[in-house]
């Protein structure tokens, strides 16, 4: 997944994306409102850290912008020194999805990123069923019975984004942007996504079968649950 952290404390900020790293998130910074603006514009995220106090205007305003965007998703989380109940009260109000004072431990915003997700795909726990597999999401783990699977980040990654919005077809491009970040970056023509998948559904395929794993043609890919 994905996650932009938009804070001019650069020290914070770099201590934040080491953090998720580690836990194979994927991390773009914005220090300003303006080159926030133009990475939102562009790209989508799994996830907005954002500060509401920097250098060139106000966080309260650019998450009205982004919420202004047909389809957008982004879940935010509001990054402030402020701790007035006002301060907490517009930000969820105007689309945030949580709010975290500062200062704040790393463990804590883990879970709360893990706590929307649950939210977000209506899970009651870290871990789902998929089919005779077990995908735990803090963990990074895929497991078969007592087994667990040795797969790479990226083919975890594949997993995960394809189990979270199961039953829905994800389109190449889409499934791109959220494992791999800036699409950009990417050349469009390339099959490297194909590659990842279909050493995915081998490994998959060594424990059960997996019907349920489908390539939509000219599209994408879709999980069935």
């Amino acid at each position: 997944m994905n996650v932009l952290i938009v804070e001019d404390e650069k020290s914070l900020a770099f201590e934040i994306a080491e953090f998720l790293s580690q836990q194979g998130y994927i991390i773009e910074h914005a220090w300003k409102k303006r080159s926030a603006e133009e990475k939102l514009f562009g790209n989508s995220f799994d996830f907005v850290l954002l500060d509401i106090g920097l250098p060139d205007g106000d966080g309260f305003e650019l998450l009205k912008s982004l919420r202004k965007i047909p389809g957008r998703e982004d879940a935010v989380i509001m990054l402030t020194a402020r701790g007035s109940i006002d301060d907490r009260v517009q930000g969820l109000e105007e689309g945030a999805d949580d709010y975290l004072p500062k200062p704040f431990a790393l463990s804590e915003l883990l879970a709360r990123m893990h706590a929307i997700i649950r939210r977000r795909h209506k899970l009651e726990k870290n871990e789902v069923k998929v089919h005779d597999f077990l995908l735990n999401i803090p963990n990074r783990t895929v497991s078969h019975g007592t087994e667990r699977l040795n797969l790479t980040r990226k083919e975890f990654d594949i997993f995960n984004y394809l189990v979270l919005n199961k039953n829905r077809v994800i389109p190449r491009m889409n499934l791109t942007e959220h494992v791999w970040g800036d699409i950009l970056e990417i050349n469009s023509d390339s099959n490297f996504v194909d590659v990842h998948v279909k050493n995915l559904r081998k490994k998959l395929s060594q424990y059960s079968t997996i019907d349920w794993f489908e390539t939509v043609r000219s599209v994408g890919y879709r999980i069935t649950i």
